[in-house]
């Protein structure tokens, strides 16, 4: 099978901040520009729209509660105008569109990453597993369904946010469903800069590259940036001030040997990062070191991936209630038989 080159990008850009209209306008802006370009796939960052929530790293709770309202008020909702414009900007220049949201679903918050087709229709919409340590204190979770890779036009396509990079089962979760093109959705490295190395883009940036390293796959790692304007709204003291700056932009695209493609915008620049990349160069990667094909030991190690969806509320017939009774009974004996290989 041949593989034609394509062009792919990755954001590095801020919102207009805690303002959706504004936002997704720019947004689509951007999809215009990528389109303009003859770009296949362009990735956004993480809850760019309306931004990340800065405030829960700064301050008390309390104090940060005056951003609650106005949060969930320019949070994205599935079905909504909003929606409907991107998904009309995607089939407009015939281009895959990934981008982080706030999506809001009924009264709670979730760090979603939405996947549009170059038709305009949906791929996926994924939310974050596990928000980061008080990323909790705004966004729900989601469940094992949200570790998806789609097989594209362009090849299989999937995401993940931030500190997910960090989670080995996580990746090797996505690894395993043969993931070509992953999209790398990160807020800026711009917090807490000279203090928590963790935070900061040396580390991050690595994550992202050890990604595409890991799983022999191409990574769009969009990045947004902390505008002047974002400060002075949220940063009302000296000790503020020090804990978030401009900047932060810290975009990467890498090839599945782990090699950067693109030159690195400034980290206050605001733009697309830019990079052909050719599918068939996976196959080189992969002869080297597949984890989860030739190069893995699974009578060593091996995955235990519940994939399926974890509603709240189950709504069954007596049917559905005989097949989930199936189920129980299949995942018990399946339990059942590995507590007696463990004996």
């Amino acid at each position: 099978m041949s593989h034609q080159p394509f062009k792919v990008a990755a954001v590095q850009a801020a919102p207009e901040y805690l303002d959706l209209d504004k936002s997704v306008a720019k947004a689509i802006s951007l999809i215009d520009q990528a389109g303009a370009e003859g770009v296949r796939l362009i990735a956004f960052p993480e809850t760019w729209l309306p931004g990340y929530p800065w405030w829960i790293w700064l301050g008390a709770p309390a104090w940060g509660m005056q951003f609650v309202g106005r949060y969930h008020e320019n949070s994205i909702q599935v079905g909504s105008n909003h929606d409907n414009a991107l998904a009309e900007a995607a089939r407009r220049n015939n281009i895959h569109v990934v981008i982080g949201v706030s999506e809001k679903d009924g009264g709670s918050l979730y760090m979603g990453q939405w996947h549009y087709g170059p038709d305009g229709e949906i791929v996926s919409r994924r939310r974050k597993l596990k928000p980061t340590h008080v990323e909790r204190t705004v966004f729900g979770e989601s469940d094992g369904s949200h570790l998806i890779v789609s097989d594209t036009d362009i090849g299989r396509v999937g995401a993940l946010c931030c500190w997910e990079h960090l989670q080995p089962l996580t990746k090797y979760a996505m690894y395993s469903q043969n993931e070509q093109i992953h999209v790398a959705s990160w807020p800026s490295f711009s917090l807490y800069n000279g203090v928590a190395y963790a935070l900061g883009p040396e580390l991050n940036s690595s994550a992202s590259q050890m990604y595409a390293a890991e799983g022999q796959c191409f990574v769009v790692a969009s990045c947004a940036t902390v505008s002047p304007a974002m400060v002075e709204l949220l940063c009302d003291s000296p000790d503020k001030r020090e804990f978030l700056k401009a900047g932060g932009g810290h975009a990467r695209i890498y090839g599945p040997d782990g090699s950067p493609l693109a030159e690195p915008l400034a980290e206050n620049e605001e733009g697309l990062l830019i990079a052909e990349i050719d599918l068939g160069m996976i196959a080189y990667a992969k002869s080297a070191a597949d984890p989860v094909g030739h190069y893995s030991r699974p009578d060593v190690l091996r995955l235990m991936f519940n994939s399926r969806p974890n509603p709240v509320v189950m709504n069954f017939d007596e049917g559905e209630k005989l097949a989930v009774r199936e189920d129980t009974q299949d995942a018990d004996a399946a339990t059942m038989e590995i507590e007696h290989a463990a004996e």
